[in-house]
């Protein structure tokens, strides 16, 4: 049995089924497997992750995969994808911006003060923490929750 290189359903003639594509003379695929990618559930324009999980991966580790889905072809034109990516970048930015000021202002502190700074700074790190893992788990139930302040620019980035 022949899969459709395009979307990955099952062919049974010339005609992709699934997406409508030509088939023409692609080789069938040996052992009358699935693709990688899988079929089911897949879209067209990725082989390898539905819209919810690439939305969630944008997450987990924030820069880096929101840079990465913002350059990957598949990706960068679905704008819900976009804005995750976006909303990622802007979260691990806003983050540096804000321990790295505080950073610096930690210097200038007497000793009891850095050390109950530090106390609520480490509160700070796990409410992030919590709220990272909150943002892939919206995002992989496809739906949208928008941050003060770095979710409207998010939006207005991805709607470019």
């Amino acid at each position: 049995m022949a899969f459709c290189p395009n979307c990955g359903a099952s062919v049974e003639g010339r005609f992709c089924p699934a997406c409508g594509a030509n088939i023409g003379s692609a080789p069938p695929q040996a052992g009358g497997t699935a693709p990688a990618g899988g079929g089911a559930g897949v879209s067209a324009g990725a082989p390898g992750l539905t819209e919810n999980m690439a939305s969630a991966l944008c997450y987990s580790l924030t820069l880096i995969t929101g840079i990465l889905f913002l350059v990957l072809p598949p990706y960068n034109t679905n704008p819900r994808v976009r804005f995750h990516a976006f909303q990622a970048i802007f979260f691990a930015l806003g983050l540096f911006v804000v321990f790295f000021g505080l950073g610096i202002f930690m210097i200038f502190l007497p000793g009891i003060l850095k050390i109950m700074l530090g106390l609520v700074e480490m509160a700070a790190w796990f409410a992030i923490f919590l709220l990272w893992l909150f943002l892939m788990w919206k995002a992989y139930n496809g739906e949208k929750l928008v941050l003060p302040v770095i979710g409207p620019l998010a939006e207005q980035q991805a709607g470019r």
